[in-house]
């Protein structure tokens, strides 16, 4: 088969990339993907959209995201409801060190158009009141961040990219890559040989693998972080509330639950999606700590997904010179689902040679081979 693209995996990040090709008339997009629709990490993240970031790259790749999903309903052309809701980021300065970071954090964020700002505890405490006051110091707060349904907002960008002639299949694995000269020739699956010249990595948890499948190095591993959703109740809070130092987000989705999540300071590099009693136990001791009422919850279900870590925390969004034709999105160490609108308008510019919307130095494959590469983003769970 001969496909002018194929991008591998159709996660939100190889959905957008595949809508933004088709919508300037690319021709010949394939997307497989080795599992079932929204199967990998985005149908398994926290579903938080926001711009309060330490660094200016993911500050303006997620600002100009959440421009885009303010009117994704009706520029995909989609029925149902995403489920977009902006009531803010409410992000807790637990130690006087943290106080002083968001302070430089909020006005890097303002300096670039975000809404931030910080706030007092009395502040804080007025917009969340069930928070534990002698749980933090000072906190910041963006409006206009929020949540969204990842089944449905992934759906909506694949529903338009068929109208526009993308062609999907699923349960669909790449097994080999091959390369002649310097250039790809062909992709063999378990289910199809494709002649193609062009190969879009946005592979998630499996990016590493799919980079060497094509001998091209990627410095990204996988690790899992866990999550939990309690019973639906009455609305109790509007934003996220999140700590990097306590390790916690906890929101509030439309139906009623809450999901609740964090990262393990010990998990190992691997592809494990499960959960465990401990996260369990660590996550009821954190959220009773921050919001105690939220303690009479009964919980759910919980489960794991996979964040694809880069040295920086920051995505890779990129070509390479180690092979022609060779594209990549990956890296985005938890947080692609909230970056894919910019991913694919980027990945699409690149592929085409069009001047790119934003300078993609600090988000190339190449930033690595500098020894003091960018600042690490430590807004991360």
């Amino acid at each position: 088969m001969k496909s002018n693209i194929l991008i591998i995996g159709a996660g939100i990040s190889g959905v957008s990339i595949a809508y933004n090709l088709a919508k300037k008339g690319v021709k010949g997009i394939h997307v497989i993907d080795r599992g079932y629709f929204t199967n990998g990490a985005t149908g398994r993240c926290g579903a938080g959209v926001r711009q309060q970031w330490a660094t200016e790259g993911n500050c303006i790749l997620a600002k100009m995201s959440i421009d885009f999903f303010e009117h994704a309903k009706q520029t995909l052309e989609y029925q149902g409801d995403l489920e977009f809701k902006q009531e803010g980021y409410l992000i807790l300065a637990t130690t006087e060190t943290e106080h002083d970071q968001f302070t430089k954090n909020v006005q890097l964020q303002n300096r670039l158009g975000i809404p931030s700002k910080q706030l007092t505890k009395k502040e804080a405490l007025e917009i969340v009141p069930h928070l534990n006051p002698n749980a933090f110091i000072s906190a910041t707060f963006c409006q206009t961040d929020g949540h969204l349904n990842p089944f449905k907002m992934t759906e909506a960008y694949y529903l338009a990219a068929k109208k526009l002639g993308v062609t999907f299949s699923f349960y669909e694995e790449a097994l080999e890559i091959k390369v002649n000269d310097h250039k790809i020739t062909e992709v063999v699956t378990n289910k199809e040989t494709y002649q193609v010249e062009k190969v879009v990595n946005a592979a998630g948890g499996y990016a590493k693998e799919v980079g060497l499948l094509a001998g091209v190095e990627i410095p990204v591993y996988s690790e899992n972080h866990e999550i939990l959703a309690t019973e639906p109740i009455e609305k109790l809070q509007g934003p996220m509330v999140m700590s990097f130092s306590k390790n916690i987000y906890c929101q509030q989705v439309p139906h009623g639950a809450f999901l609740m999540g964090r990262g393990n300071p010990q998990a190992v590099k691997s592809h494990h999606v499960e959960s465990s009693w401990q996260f369990l136990d660590e996550m009821a001791k954190t959220v009773v700590d921050i919001m105690p009422i939220l303690g009479n919850l009964r919980v759910i279900r919980q489960w794991g997904g996979s964040y694809n870590m880069s040295p920086d925390r920051q995505p890779i969004i990129s070509d390479t010179d180690q092979l022609d034709g060779f594209y990549m999105a990956c890296g985005f160490s938890g947080h692609g689902f909230m970056f894919a609108p910019i991913t694919g308008l980027l990945l699409s510019e690149i592929i085409l040679n069009e001047k790119t919307t934003v300078d993609l130095a600090p988000l190339h494959l190449d930033r690595f081979k500098e020894k003091g590469f960018n600042y690490i983003e430590k807004s991360v769970v």
